[in-house]
Order: C-alpha cells, then sequence, then structure tokens
C-alpha cells in the first residue's frame, strides 16, 4: 500500500523571500503570515522578504520564519484536501510536523520556537561552539575520530542527516580536533556551518530548563497521524511522549537517516517537502531511492493530481 509522508524543513533552510508568493496567492496562507507578526508582536514579513539576511538568520527569528512558513504551506495542502499517513521534521521541522498533526495550535507552536531560538542562541552564548558537516566519511570512522578528538573537549555528532553527511557539534577546540581526524580518515570534504552554538549537544543543556517551562503552558493532545520522532526514529503517538522528545531533542541527534528508513519500512513511497527549500528531498535521494519527495512552497511546485494514497 502506498503511504504519504509529510517532511518539514529546519534551520538552514531558510532564504530571504521564502513564503512570498505563496502569501500573494493563497489566502490561508496570508493569514497564517498575519497572524504571526500579531503573535509575535513584530512584522515577521519584513523579516522574511527585506531582512536583512543577518537578522533572518539570527535563530530567535530563524526558527519562527520557517515554523510560519512550513504553515503556511500546510495550508494550502489542507484547502487542497492533501491526505497523509505519517509525518516528520528535521530538527526545527518537527515543531511543524507536530502542528500540522494537530498536537498543539499555532500559536503555541510559534511561541515555542521562538522561545526555542532565543534559548538556543543564549546557550551558544553562554557556552560558545561549532558545527560542521562531514561528507563523504564512514559512520563507524566518524565516531572513531569524535571519541579521540573528545580528550580536546566536547564533541558529538549532532545530525545523521544522510548515509554520506554527517554534522558534528561541540566545543571549538574539540570541534577543530575532530575536523583535522576526519580529513585524515578520509572524508571527502568538510564545511564549518555558520552557526554561533554547538545544537544537539550537551551543550545545548541551557535551553532544556526554560524550554521545560515554556512546554507547561502548551495543551497537547493525540496527533491526528503518527510522528515519526527525531530522538526515537520511530512513529509515535502519545502526546506526553512528544512532548519529552522536544526537550531531549536540544541536546540529543537527529537521527533523520533511522526515521526515513523507518518511514519506508512502514510503506511510505512519497513524501511531500512543506516549507521552505528542497533540503529534504536531497537527502532522501541519498537514504531511499523508492521514497519521490517532491518540495511545496510554491503554488506551482504541487502538480495538478497526486497519486491516491491509503489514508
Amino acid at each position: 500500500m502506498t503511504q504519504r509522508i509529510l517532511l518539514f524543513p529546519g534551520q538552514g533552510s531558510q532564504y530571504l523571500g521564502m513564503g512570498k508568493k505563496l502569501y500573494e496567492s493563497h489566502a490561508g496562507a496570508k493569514k497564517i503570515l498575519d497572524e504571526a507578526s500579531a503573535v509575535l508582536g513584530f512584522s515577521l514579513s519584513d523579516i522574511l522578504w527585506n531582512g536583512p539576511e543577518e537578522k533572518l538568520t539570527a535563530t530567535e527569528n530563524t526558527q519562527p520564519a520557517l515554523f510560519t512558513v512550513s504553515m503556511m504551506a500546510f495550508a494550502w495542502l489542507r484547502e487542497r484536501e492533501i491526505t497523509f499517513d505519517y509525518v516528520a521534521g528535521h530538527s526545527l521541522g518537527e515543531y511543524s510536523a507536530l502542528c500540522a498533526a494537530g498536537t498543539f495550535s499555532f500559536a503555541d507552536g510559534l511561541r515555542l520556537v521562538r522561545l526555542r531560538g532565543k534559548l538556543m542562541s543564549q546557550a551558544g552564548e553562554a557556552r560558545p561552539g561549532a558545527m560542521s558537516a562531514i561528507l563523504g566519511l564512514e559512520r563507524d570512522k566518524l565516531e572513531e575520530a569524535l571519541q579521540a578528538a573528545s580528550s580536546a573537549g566536547i564533541v558529538v555528532a549532532a545530525n545523521f542527516n544522510s548515509p554520506s553527511q554527517i554534522v558534528i557539534t561541540g566545543e571549538v577546540p574539540a570541534v577543530e580536533a575532530a575536523e583535522k581526524l576526519c580529513t585524515e580518515a578520509g572524508a571527502k570534504k568538510i564545511v564549518r556551518l555558520p552557526v554561533s552554538g554547538a545544537f544537539h549537544s550537551p551543550l545545548m543543556e541551557f535551553a532544556v530548563e526554560g524550554l521545560r517551562k515554556g512546554l507547561e503552558d502548551v495543551s497537547f493532545f493525540a496527533p491526528k497521524v503518527p510522528v515519526i520522532t527525531n530522538v526515537t526514529a520511530k512513529e509515535e503517538s502519545d502526546p506526553e511522549s512528544l512532548e519529552m522528545g522536544l526537550l531531549a531533542q536540544l541536546t540529543s541527534p537527529v537521527r533523520w537517516v533511522e526515521s526515513m528508513q523507518r518511514a519506508v519500512s512502514l510503506g511510505v513511497t512519497e513524501g511531500l517537502e512543506v516549507g521552505a527549500g528542497k533540503v529534504l528531498m536531497g537527502l532522501m535521494r541519498g537514504i531511499s531511492r523508492d521514497v519521490k519527495v517532491t518540495p511545496v512552497e510554491n503554488p506551482e511546485d504541487l502538480p495538478e493530481e497526486l497519486p491516491e494514497v491509503v489514508p
């Protein structure tokens, strides 16, 4: 049986101008962005379309911006009555996935991601760190490099994005040591990411208590479809487990490869990337050629007819 999954992008997919075509062509998307500006107390559209880029890429702005654009695209899909069987989101994108599944409201999700962005930014200031994408190195060799580099400080795997792309994170000296060891072990390419914090590492522990307090003000409901989560890489439907997963996610790796492999094992053959960019489509190509992912942000992206799937 054919199954469809909605995939929601995370930080790194943002770009100036995202969501503008959707806003101008779809009343539901316009309503979402207008509500976002009202909830946040400032013009999110101005940041989305006018920047400057350094303002958009500030973590406390990037996270609500990406969340909002994903929910704008989702509003358009919902109007077209597109059916789906599972949802998943990459890091920040898990909030979009939970919102799309009905686990919490758009306004609550927006306040959460704004808080999350602020807390992660503060954690980066309190305990500076770095992140690097390691390309073309086997996982076992990378883990050996991380273990050896740990003598210089905290360094761990942050994102298992695809079999050929793993992001590492931690204290700057330890990340630098790991980069050198990965190069020596045969990594094809190493890219230092433009972030100030060590996301998905123990250095984010600073943000956990603040997010826990924020979650206390949010009502969680059972999702309408299962959510394949970053922390477990399995489908979850228990509201309490999903809530706790958001806390654990701050200091745990994003198990994206395992999550998508799990989706394949559940019969998923089609995905829609709901929000900015095409990052998740590219990652899926490296994970499974059995799943076709179509990006959904602009009205012209989605074909008039989609294959029927089992609800």
